[in-house]
C-alpha cells in the first residue's frame, strides 16, 4: 500500500447491528486509490463483512444480549471493568495499525484510547445525543410503566433522570481519570459523542436545534441492506404493502398485534425478523416472514414501515420516502421518534401501550397523505450517493485541525 493512502481504521461496536453496518457503509464509501480501511468488528458480526473489499479483523465486544439486559434494567450501558478492557483491546489495535484517523460507532473506549495516541478520532453518532443538541429525557419503557398512567410515571421519571443520567457516567469518567484524561462533567452526551469531530447519522431537517461547529457536522442517514441472495418473493397486487421489523434490538412481542391490525385494514405484510425466534406462526395468506430481508427493495415498495423507532429502520424508510410507525422501549429510540413525530413523518406508540386499539389508530392516520408528503419532503433532502465525498471531506478537516 503506498504511503500516500491515508489508512483509516475502524471500530464497529458489537451492541447492536446498527453500530456496525453505519460504519461498514462509510468504509465501503471511501475511495480505495486514496484509503487504506481495516475495520474492526465483533466476531458475531463477521457475515455483514464477508464481501468487503478491504482487511477485516475481529474486535473483542459485550455479547448484545448483555447489553440488552443492562439497558432493560436501566444499568449503565458497560461496567468500568468492560471500559478498561476495551481501552486495552483498542491500543493494541492501534499500536498494531497505526493508522492515521480512527472512524468510531458507539466504542465509548475510544474517548480515552484514541486520546492516548493523539490519533484524530470521529465518531458516528445521533444528533439527539450530542452536547449541541438540548436533551429533554422522554420517559421509556420501564418496569413500572405498564401498570401505572403515563403521566405518573413521567413525573416520577423527570425526579430520577437527572441523577440516573449521572449514574450512566460513572464508568467513563472512572476511565478517564485513571488514564489522565480531564472529566467530561457527567455530561451523558459528552460521553456518548466525545471526539474530535462528531458526525451526525441524521437527517438534518429533523434537528434544526443543533449548532453546528468544527466538531460537529452531519453525515445524513445512513442506510445498509443485505445483498439479495434470490429474488424476493413479495405480495403482488394493488393492496398496501407494509413493511415490519423490530430490527435486532427490538421486541418481538408486540408483532402479533401489528400482524393483526394490518391484515384487519387490508394490507399485505412483509415481517423481517432481524434473525430472532417468534413466540407464534404470523405466516397467512396476506403476511409473509422472513429472517433477513433487503430492506431498501421492500422500501421501494411499501407504503408504511413499522419498526421500533430507532434511527437505521427509520432512515431506511424515510431515505425512501415512506412514512414510519415507531414503537418505542428504550430512550434512543424515543428521542429519535420523537423528532419524526415532530416533522410530521411519522407516528409514535409506546411500546407499553401497543394495544390493538392504538395501533389501529395511528396506523389509519398514517395513512394520510400527509404523512407520506412529509417523508418525501425528507427523501428530497439529502444525497445519499454524496456520503463518499463527504466522509472523505470530514477526514481531511479532522486531520488538518488536530
Amino acid at each position: 500500500m503506498p504511503h500516500s493512502h491515508l489508512k483509516v481504521l475502524f471500530f464497529a461496536e458489537g451492541a447492536t447491528l446498527a453500530h456496525a453496518a453505519r460504519p461498514f457503509v462509510l468504509a465501503r464509501s471511501l475511495d480505495a486509490a486514496r484509503f487504506e480501511v481495516v475495520f474492526a468488528r465483533p466476531a458475531t458480526y463477521a457475515w455483514l463483512t464477508a464481501d468487503a473489499p478491504f482487511r477485516t479483523v475481529d474486535l473483542r465486544c459485550q455479547s448484545s444480549a448483555i447489553f440488552t439486559r443492562r439497558l432493560e434494567h436501566g444499568l449503565p450501558l458497560y461496567d468500568y471493568a468492560t471500559l478498561e478492557k476495551y481501552a486495552a483491546d483498542d491500543l493494541a489495535l492501534i499500536d498494531a495499525e497505526a493508522p492515521d484517523v480512527i472512524i468510531g460507532d458507539f466504542r465509548l473506549s475510544l474517548t480515552v484510547s484514541a486520546r492516548l495516541r493523539n490519533v484524530p478520532y470521529i465518531t458516528v453518532c445521533d444528533a439527539y445525543w450530542s452536547p449541541e443538541y438540548p436533551l429533554r429525557p422522554p420517559l421509556p419503557v420501564l418496569s413500572f410503566t405498564r401498570f401505572i398512567p403515563i403521566p405518573v410515571a413521567a413525573l416520577l421519571f423527570q425526579c430520577v433522570s437527572p441523577l440516573a443520567m449521572r449514574l450512566h457516567t460513572l464508568p467513563i469518567e472512572r476511565l478517564r481519570a485513571r488514564h489522565g484524561l480531564p472529566p467530561l462533567e457527567h455530561d451523558l452526551r459528552r460521553c456518548y459523542t466525545d471526539a474530535d469531530l462528531r458526525l451526525f447519522a441524521n437527517f438534518p431537517m429533523l434537528f434544526p436545534e443543533v449548532t453546528l461547529n468544527d466538531q460537529a457536522a452531519f453525515i445524513g442517514p445512513l442506510s445498509w441492506s443485505p445483498t439479495p441472495t434470490a429474488p424476493l418473493d413479495l405480495p403482488q397486487g394493488e393492496k398496501r404493502l407494509v413493511y415490519v421489523t423490530m430490527g435486532s434490538s427490538g421486541k418481538t412481542e408486540v408483532l402479533t398485534n401489528i400482524a393483526s391490525v394490518l391484515e384487519q385494514l387490508d394490507c399485505d405484510v412483509v415481517v423481517s425478523t432481524a434473525g430472532k425466534k417468534l413466540s407464534c406462526d404470523l405466516r397467512s395468506h396476506r403476511t409473509r416472514v422472513f429472517d433477513y430481508v433487503p430492506g431498501d427493495l421492500v422500501c421501494q415498495r411499501a407504503a408504511l414501515v413499522v419498526c421500533n423507532g430507532g434511527s437505521p429502520t427509520t432512515s431506511q424508510a424515510l431515505l425512501h420516502g415512506v412514512p414510519v410507525l415507531g414503537i418505542p422501549w428504550n430512550m434512543d429510540q424515543f428521542l429519535n421518534m420523537a423528532a419524526i413525530e415532530r416533522f410530521g413523518a411519522g407516528r409514535l406508540v409506546r411500546g407499553d401501550r401497543a394495544s390493538t386499539q392504538e395501533l389501529k389508530r395511528a396506523v389509519e392516520l398514517l395513512f394520510d397523505a400527509g404523512y407520506a408528503a412529509r417523508s418525501k419532503v425528507l427523501m428530497k433532502s439529502t444525497d445519499p450517493h454524496a456520503i463518499g465525498q463527504t466522509i472523505e471531506t470530514s477526514i481531511s478537516q479532522c486531520l488538518s485541525s488536530h
